[in-house]
């Protein structure tokens, strides 16, 4: 009687040791996919990098061949500069009436002192949506850049209106109409309505 107790003893331990073996081994398995999620994130991290920096010099380029307006150097044209930066997104439309009619490129004002602190302890996207609310159009960044710095609103980069145009690209609060010009989402289905 005392033996069939012990043999299923017997097997109940090795079960229990195969179990902690196969436990071992899945959490050393865990360990390495998080380690390879870790790295593929490390990865995804520098592409969006690498991104933001091509999507910089792409809006640099296009802001130098529309301010000298000189396209017969080489470089390439508007739309190609356009579609680049449009990056598969939720366009595949036609151009509109803004984009066909060559707009003038507001200037970077050098001497603006700022006659309010309304947009001093905001984010970009907060100050840009009440800009353009207030506006009722469309508004190039260089437009934007010296509106915001008139209502208090302090830039920390170098680029300042890289960075408004970079923040407003991936915002979905904003749509861009015209290369670096952008409105708001919400007035399409205002005047939807």
């Amino acid at each position: 009687m005392g033996r069939p107790d012990g043999n299923l003893l017997s097997r109940l331990e090795q079960s229990l040791r195969q179990s902690r073996a196969a436990r071992m081994h899945l959490a050393a398995r865990l360990r390495e996919l998080e380690a390879e999620a870790d790295s593929v994130r490390a990865e995804l991290a520098e592409m969006d990098t690498l991104a933001s920096q091509t999507e910089a010099a792409i809006y640099r380029l296009l802001s130098s061949v529309l301010a000298s307006g000189n396209l017969a150097a080489g470089l390439p044209s508007d739309a190609e500069l356009e579609a680049a930066m449009r990056q598969g997104g939720p366009g595949g439309r036609g151009p509109s009436a803004f984009d066909l009619k060559r707009q003038q490129i507001p200037a970077i004002r050098t001497d603006i002192e700022a006659l309010s602190d309304r947009f001093l302890d905001r984010t970009i996207p907060q100050a840009v949506t009440l800009l353009l609310r207030e506006e009722g159009a469309p508004l190039h960044v260089n437009e934007i850049y010296n509106r915001l710095l008139e209502g208090g609103f302090r830039f920390t980069g170098q680029n300042p209106t890289i960075s408004v145009a970079v923040s407003l690209n991936r915002n979905t609060r904003f749509r861009k109409v015209a290369p670096g010009t952008f409105d708001l989402m919400i007035r399409d289905a205002s005047k939807a309505s």
